[in-house]
């Protein structure tokens, strides 16, 4: 199945703190961009920027003890979540107060006291990690349901498919989330997906497909609370596709040019989310000024961020070998 569903509004108090944090999403990566470009040493990095709308969306439609399970492309999912960004901004600095305390950088950022289980670099691994967690909930005989946030190149790994088949199996709260940006690195999907949509697969698995415009967080929002709703209820898993887009290149030395054209990325830029939903707002009675306000905040969390991270220690050589290997009992 690969409609959209009509989306319907929800309160006013969640419609701004979705503007709050896709815009906190856009201040952070972009913020993050200049410091890469001056030469912070912040390690490897890839830009959310762009696809705001399905983090927000989807982890709008969450609990608190509700989990997720990221990509390498993991900020916008982070922060929708609630990772304060003073300890991510620390971690992509390698200081003491990060969130993996300095040692994991962008590709492993973690907070499981707000329920996100990891940004993880390796293509579709974070995948069974949200099922795991789902399998844990059936287990203890609770109603948490899990997020699995991954790409359109992660459909083409073995451990995707198989994650999917057990949760169907299992009937387990899992939302498989595909953020169809449209691209791998630098292969467009086209190419590289036997499917006309990546939600057809879902058929395969017994699950509801859907596929919706990933630009429209209202859009997503209402896919997320049915598909949240079905795995609470006991329903099983669902797969549903975003079409979304990323401003910048698959990584920061990545340049996009090479293999997408001018013109698609202006068209792509055209259907900004966070603009899109600023009318939306607007149209809502909520007045600019309210609006410029909540935009002012996220800056003002930048600043902060960038200050904390600065002033905060390095990793003394204690921390060599903490957290690394497990203690056992003898």
């Amino acid at each position: 199945m690969t409609t959209s569903p009509s989306p319907s509004l929800p309160d006013r108090d969640l419609l701004l703190w979705m503007y709050e944090r896709m815009g906190l999403i856009r201040e952070f990566e972009e913020r993050l961009k200049s410091l890469v470009e001056r030469g912070v040493p912040v390690g490897p990095v890839h830009f959310y920027t762009g696809q705001e709308a399905v983090a927000v969306g989807v982890c709008a439609a969450l609990r608190p003890g509700d989990w997720i399970a990221s990509t390498h492309r993991g900020h916008g999912h982070c922060i929708a979540k609630g990772v304060d960004v003073k300890p991510m901004m620390a971690e992509l600095y390698g200081k003491a107060t990060g969130t993996n305390r300095g040692k994991g950088g962008s590709m492993h950022i973690t907070d499981v006291r707000v329920g996100m289980l990891g940004v993880n670099p390796i293509v579709g691994m974070g995948v069974p990690h949200a099922v795991g967690a789902a399998l844990s909930a059936r287990v203890r005989g609770t109603d948490e349901v899990a997020v699995a946030f991954f790409g359109e190149g992660a459909t083409s790994m073995g451990v995707v498919h198989e994650a999917m088949n057990m949760a169907a199996v299992w009937s387990l709260p899992v939302v498989f989330v595909c953020e169809n940006n449209g691209y791998a690195q630098a292969t467009p999907v086209e190419y590289a997906v036997a499917a006309d949509r990546i939600s057809d697969r879902a058929a395969a698995y017994r699950m509801p497909g859907l596929t919706v415009d990933g630009q429209d967080v209202l859009a997503v929002y209402e896919a997320a609370r049915e598909a949240v709703r079905r795995g609470m209820a006991g329903d099983g898993p669902s797969l549903v596709e975003c079409m979304t887009y990323r401003y910048h290149g698959h990584h920061q030395g990545d340049e996009t040019l090479r293999y997408r054209t001018a013109d698609e990325e202006r068209t792509a830029r055209e259907r900004d989310c966070l603009r899109r939903f600023r009318e939306v707002l607007s149209a809502q009675g909520v007045a600019a000024s309210e609006i410029d306000g909540l935009d002012a905040r996220n800056r003002e969390r930048l600043d902060e961020a960038v200050a904390f991270a600065e002033a905060s220690p390095l990793p003394g050589p204690e921390e060599l070998l903490a957290n690394v290997y497990v203690e056992t009992l003898s």
